[in-house]
């Protein structure tokens, strides 16, 4: 401001504009503007003023800007090419390009700038000319029910509308009910020429070894002419368009969806959203298109009819018959799979199975497995088995408990084929022997001097007084006033380095076992929202991720609670005691 007040006055002194503006080293237009400036406003019409322009054609409408911040907060998953897609919707004029909208959710906070490791050019696409040419099938886990159960969704999309054909929920992804379900899709919606799947052992016997023969699903495409191709050994960008269809899936409904309380109620929940996908959500790579636009079901050919395999016939026996295909507007399959197995309506029941381990110490039972441990090869136990649970019992002693996936038809078959014992009652126990009692003050670290072995009782119980009751291979830990029963764990020492224990004594009598009180607890809820308590896992749901809650558990129940609002219910499966009371944060 000197500098230009200073260049004004040697003007008003008679100095040429030329010379004064070759000395200060600025253009004679600048010296007019100056002296211009100074006659209108004085000294305070030398300052610095901004450059921005009054007018800019070009920039974005407010009302437009505030419409695209709106949509976003209200469907936090729509990007820039469907928030355009919606603008041309509502009659917006002009509408903002995609790089547009893209910049004022940048500049908003409603999206975060990431660099794109690849350009899209660098990608090979293709993509069949018409519908029912060739469907993409696939199945996806990470789907749980309230007890932490995991199930799978049998998924199939049509490659050139991308209308979903397939997504049925099942128990298990057996090959027989990814067979079931891809039966079901191809009597609701007719053959296609070819189905594109990856080399899991539900669709090809390819990796199975020399022995490996056919699967059903390859039988049932070699039988109705269906070309069935394989992607490359870990290739799934070869089935990009049904892996990009559970990513959508993912981020809509199960990442805001709580764990679903059966498979029926999953079924139904998934089928109303698949509905809305196909026939009223627009798709990015029809260019804002609708599946259903683009998707003609395959009309019933009459000399080439459906065959389907014999071990596929009890299905139709199960499900409510289908409507006819009118036209293609028409929601998905809502048929619900069962279980298959030698007694559809066998009825709930529990069985003990006696079993030896094996070599490897690795059991198996109706395709669960059990590991025990090679060091208990050899040793006889009892299996007692429902539908819920799946306890082992070594010499009358429970040694381990896992959550069951056997069905009631597994069960009727074990009893069936391997002379199991339906039973309501515990397992049999072994004759008492003589009990022996020694008294221990359990040190700093939880743990008692016994036979010149430290041995663990539990941190919980350091400084106490308490007695060791040591019968039939059990160790029961007793409270040294009243004899309540504070834990039981399998005796660590011998017959024979019982009986010389220092102190030992014939025992009393039994222990008073402790009244049921229930524990509460917290847990943070992990990133696939789920928590562990008393090493039985409980699925939450992603959208309570990394949040800390509470936790009441009994004898039966676990009780998870968000502050006030009950979460979830879940039966508790697993005998183990609660050590951990509050939450950790690593």
């Amino acid at each position: 401001v000197e500098q230009r007040y200073h260049a004004v006055m040697e003007v008003l002194a008679g100095v040429p504009v030329a010379e004064v503006a070759g000395r200060y080293r600025v253009s004679r237009q600048s010296v007019h503007t100056w002296g211009k400036r100074y006659r209108d406003g004085g000294l305070a019409g030398l300052a610095d003023r901004s450059h921005r322009p009054k007018t800019c054609p070009h920039q974005v409408d407010v009302d437009a800007e505030a419409l695209i911040c709106e949509l976003r907060r209200t469907h936090p998953t729509w990007g820039p090419r469907r928030l355009v897609h919606e603008l041309e919707r509502r009659d917006v004029n002009p509408v903002p390009s995609r790089s547009t909208v893209y910049r004022v959710l940048i500049r908003s906070g409603l999206l975060e700038p990431l660099s794109r490791k690849r350009k899209r050019s660098d990608y090979t696409r293709w993509e069949r000319p018409g519908p029912m040419q060739l469907w993409q099938f696939d199945i996806m886990g990470g789907v749980f029910l309230t007890d932490g159960t995991e199930i799978k969704v049998v998924t199939g999309i049509d490659d050139h509308s991308r209308f979903i054909v397939c997504a049925t929920v099942v128990l298990r992804a057996t090959g027989r009910a990814v067979s079931a379900a891809f039966a079901h899709a191809l009597k609701r919606y007719g053959v296609p020429l070819e189905v594109l799947t990856d080399n899991g052992k539900q669709f090809t016997g390819k990796f199975g070894g020399p022995r490996a023969g056919e699967v059903l699903f390859d039988r049932i495409c070699r039988e109705n002419g269906i070309t069935h191709r394989l992607t490359a050994v870990r290739s799934p960008t070869t089935t990009g368009k049904i892996e990009r269809f559970h990513g959508t899936f993912r981020r809509e409904l199960l990442d805001d969806h709580e764990p679903f309380v059966s498979v029926l109620a999953a079924q139904a929940a998934i089928d109303t959203w698949i509905t809305e996908y196909n026939i009223d959500r627009p798709h990015q790579a029809l260019d804002m298109r609708i599946p259903v636009d683009r998707f003609t079901p395959a009309p019933p050919d009459k000399n080439l009819p459906l065959v389907l395999p014999a071990e596929l016939d009890l299905l139709d026996n199960q499900h409510d018959p289908e409507p006819e295909i009118e036209d293609a507007r028409i929601p998905l399959n809502l048929l619900r799979l069962k279980q298959i197995g030698p007694s559809p309506v066998a009825a709930p029941i529990t069985v003990e199975l006696d079993k030896t381990v094996p070599a490897s110490g690795n059991l198996q039972v109706r395709g669960q497995q059990i590991w025990l441990g090679p060091d208990r090869a050899g040793t006889p136990i009892v299996l007692r088995i429902c539908t819920t649970y799946l306890r082992v019992f070594l010499a009358g002693v429970l040694v381990k408990t896992l959550a069951s996936k056997l069905t009631t038809s597994d069960l009727h078959a074990l009893v069936h084929t391997q002379h199991a014992r339906i039973t309501t009652d515990p397992p049999t126990q072994p004759p008492a022997g003589p009990a022996i009692e020694v008294e221990r003050t359990v040190n700093a670290a939880g743990r008692v001097g016994l036979a010149n072995k430290a041995v663990t009782i539990g941190f919980p119980l350091a400084g106490r007084r308490v007695i060791l009751r040591f019968d039939n291979g059990l160790m029961a830990v007793l409270d040294h006033a009243d004899r309540t029963l504070l834990r039981s764990v399998p005796s660590p020492l011998t017959t024979r380095a019982v009986a010389y224990l220092r102190g030992a004594r014939p025992a009393g009598p039994p222990p008073t076992p402790p009244a049921p009180t229930p524990i509460t607890v917290e847990r943070i809820v992990s990133s696939n929202g789920s928590i562990m308590i008393a090493r039985q896992r409980v699925q939450i749901g992603r959208n309570h991720a990394r949040k800390v809650l509470t936790v009441t558990i009994d004898d039966t129940t676990i009780h998870i609670h968000d502050g006030p609002h009950l979460l979830v219910t879940a039966p508790r499966t697993t005998t183990h005691a609660v050590t951990q009371k509050r939450a950790q944060h690593h």
